[in-house]
């Protein structure tokens, strides 16, 4: 049976200003969720997929959320990634609300902001490896010197030079992520957010996969990443675990890159 979201009255205005955060805010802030609530009927039941969650997340922070299925960790990437709304709760990426935002907002903050990374690599079967990470650059309309330059620089970055001009049909599957991942990365966008991004890969190549989220976030970017593995997630500097729609635990792991 489909699930149907349950819609709450809109919050008044006085209450989303009182919740917004304040001049003393830290700038470093970048994902700051307030008693964040996602239901869904099932017939005559209603299901409580994410419970009051609140938590933030810093600019440069390497984030795991994990939990066993049904734990509302997808349902959790889904509102961080702005394909879906919350019930009730406020969720602000750079002091914007966007839980309040229409689709065509919503929108523009998933091309600009966020880079998504699937376990399943959602490559256009036809384009090359270039032409696929190329790709938001074309919908952001930028002029085609500017392109070539940065899908040149990502196509480095995640060490694809020389298989520029290949089929997803041509790759390997940790290369097929590598591609997924230059497009995420291409627009320069404030979170990384990957769901199980070794899901599909053998473990020699998913370590490489690991090895280049490490590298991606020594170099500045925010990462947040959506796994069932506890050793996984162990390799982030921060895992938020999920339970029954709750946060169970929310720690920082120390002694990664001398932050433990």
């Amino acid at each position: 049976m489909n699930r149907a979201p349950i819609r709450d009255n809109p919050e008044p205005p006085a209450a989303r200003v009182a919740a917004a955060p304040g001049r003393d805010r830290p700038s470093n802030v970048l994902i700051r969720a307030v008693d964040l609530w996602k239901s869904y009927r099932m017939g005559t039941q209603v299901i409580h997929a994410l419970r009051n969650l609140s938590f933030q997340v810093e600019e440069n922070e390497y984030v795991a959320i994990m939990g066993p299925s049904g734990s509302g960790k997808s349902t959790l990437m889904n509102v961080i990634g702005c394909l879906d709304t919350p019930t009730r709760g406020q969720y602000f990426l750079h002091g914007k609300l966007v839980s309040s935002m229409n689709d065509d907002e919503l929108a523009r903050v998933r091309n600009q902001e966020i880079g998504f990374v699937f376990q399943t690599f959602n490559l256009l079967a036809r384009a090359s490896a270039y032409k696929n990470i190329e790709l938001p650059l074309i919908y952001s309309r930028l002029p085609a010197s500017r392109r070539r330059s940065r899908t040149r620089e990502i196509l480095a970055q995640v060490e694809l030079e020389d298989r520029a001009g290949h089929r997803p049909s041509e790759l390997s599957g940790g290369q097929r992520q590598r591609v997924a991942i230059g497009r995420a990365l291409v627009n320069r966008p404030s979170i990384l957010l990957a769901d199980e991004p070794t899901g599909n890969l053998d473990s020699r190549t998913g370590r490489e996969i690991l090895h280049l989220f490490d590298a991606l976030h020594r170099k500045g970017n925010t990462i947040v990443l959506v796994t069932h593995d506890p050793g996984i997630a162990e390799r982030a500097h921060r895992v938020i675990e999920l339970l029954d729609g709750k946060i169970k635990r929310d720690e920082k792991l120390l002694g990664r890159d001398g932050a433990r």
